[in-house]
């Protein structure tokens, strides 16, 4: 393609330098990856600024570059106000604009976001669409799976992937929008049908700073057009702060307000939870879902929400809601023939691992066993809080590393201990987080609910930089199989 016809829609082009007859082949943000006919993205970002590696990317086989600033370097150069912002332009005209063939719908929120994008996926399949999902636990074309290392791709990876779906015959695609991709344009020219606002609470202020950035960067991508219609929760006391400036068309759900779309008659047990969506008093279902925790009736009214605003029918939301047995790491109870109960939950953040320890308090007959860590290099001001929370809420709290990556893993064990010990809480240290799972397991009694939490879905502990192998269903069947043969 030629590197002329890739500019059309960029904004922000404040020069132009060299010949843009000049054909493209490959879309480069990696200046170490050898390419034929490359154009490179010099990416300023926190710990590196990409115009450094300009030579490095040429000898690789980049032939053009997109910049902030000129460089001594002869060969076409697209300077521009913001490179991430035009590579999110560039990449969807390298790909063919795959998200205009595509009815896009987003779910953005501190929490939620990958339960509630699974049930949009359920219920748009039981609409009779072929569908596909974009998220943290991965990417999906109806049921086969593509890896994907962020919640939101990078725009190349993105295009790339819409490009495959719609190739695929995908009709709607259900996607998580993290505030970091929000933030760092990775959005930048796809337009969504609709979106909705989970909730929101402390988390990444290792990258925000404050509270106010994390929100507006949620707010943000509500705000210029790219969402065309909202579903907002009305029970999250941020979302009046959208909807005093939104400009377009909205829903609000939850429970216990006057939302448009809400919950009634709930019940919730450890196999699942089951409500009547009722919308506006005008029509209402039954659901029964297989997903457990009042979280849940948020996330699910979320996507009973974006479904009603793409005109799909009671009966396939109940259908789809009623379908989805469970989602990788969120509330997921392993099947261990213990006479206890083991809970994978990816709760990484004070407001999560509360819900989950009041969620699992309701269906615990004996004790509520907590495992949990903290992860290195992200927000430290997190880390007493869950200690408290922990404490607080369950009857044995065991800390353990989630992922240290470069931090050291004690360092941020006592800080979380420090919120531990201003509660009466029992608890332990165990810094493997394989033994520390194995003292859950041995001390695991009738009755007792032991919630791990922090990993989820994820097959990896992250270690002084290096992923290694972790994969906490793997690992509890290995520790009971260990356990029942004595070794």
């Amino acid at each position: 393609m030629l590197l002329k016809d890739l500019l059309v829609e960029v904004p922000g082009i404040l020069e132009t330098r060299g010949n843009l007859i000049t054909e493209i082949s490959e879309l480069i943000s990696d200046s170490r990856e050898k390419n034929q006919n490359g154009l490179f993205f010099c990416i300023s970002g926190a710990r590196f600024d990409a115009h450094k590696f300009a030579p490095q990317a040429a000898e690789n086989g980049c032939v053009a570059f997109v910049v902030e600033r000129v460089l001594d370097i002869d060969a076409p150069q697209i300077v521009v106000e913001n490179v991430r912002s035009a590579m999110a332009y560039i990449a969807s005209a390298f790909f063919g604009h795959p998200a205009r063939e595509i009815r896009m719908i987003g779910v953005c929120g501190t929490k939620g976001k990958t339960t509630t994008s699974f049930l949009m996926k359920a219920i748009l399949e039981k609409a009779g669409f072929k569908t596909g999902l974009i998220g943290t636990t991965g990417n999906m074309i109806g049921e086969k799976r593509i890896k994907s290392n962020l919640t939101t791709p990078d725009p190349i990876d993105l295009h790339r992937c819409l490009r495959q779906m719609r190739d695929e015959g995908v009709e709607a695609v259900s996607m998580e929008i993290s505030a970091h991709a929000v933030d760092m344009h990775r959005l930048d020219g796809v337009t969504f049908e609709a979106a909705c606002y989970t909730n929101f609470s402390q988390d990444h202020l290792d990258y925000f700073g404050t509270m106010e950035n994390y929100f507006y960067a949620k707010k943000d991508f509500f705000m210029h057009g790219q969402v065309l219609n909202a579903a907002l929760n009305s029970d999250e006391e941020t979302s009046a702060r959208i909807i005093d400036d939104i400009k377009v068309p909205y829903l609000t759900f939850g429970i216990s307000s006057e939302a448009d779309i809400y919950a009634r008659e709930i019940e919730i047990n450890e196999n699942g939870v089951s409500f009547v969506i009722h919308l506006r008093n005008l029509e209402n279902a039954p659901v029964s879902m297989h997903l457990t925790g009042m979280f849940n009736v948020y996330n699910a009214l979320g996507a009973a929400s974006l479904a009603m605003i793409m005109g799909i029918d009671l009966n396939a939301i109940r259908e789809g809601l009623e379908s989805v047995q469970n989602v990788p790491g969120r509330v997921e109870m392993l099947d261990t023939h213990t006479p206890y109960k083991v809970f994978l939950d990816y709760s990484h953040s004070p407001d999560a691992l509360e819900n989950i320890l009041t969620t699992a308090r309701t269906f615990t007959r004996n004790r509520l066993i907590a495992l949990f860590g903290c992860g290195g290099d992200r927000d430290q001001g997190k880390r007493p809080i869950m200690g408290e929370i922990g404490g607080r809420l369950a009857d044995f709290s065991i800390l353990t590393s989630d992922n240290p990556r470069t931090e050291d893993p004690n360092a941020i064990l006592e800080s979380i201990e420090k919120g531990m010990k201003l509660t009466d809480g029992k608890y332990i240290v165990i810094e493997n987080r394989r033994e520390a799972i194995r003292y859950a397991l041995t001390m695991g009694q009738e009755g007792d609910v032991i919630i791990l939490a922090g990993k989820g879905h994820e097959t990896y502990q992250d270690i002084m930089g290096v992923k290694r192998p972790f994969d906490e269903k793997v690992i509890v069947q290995e520790l009971l199989e260990e356990m029942q043969t004595g070794e």
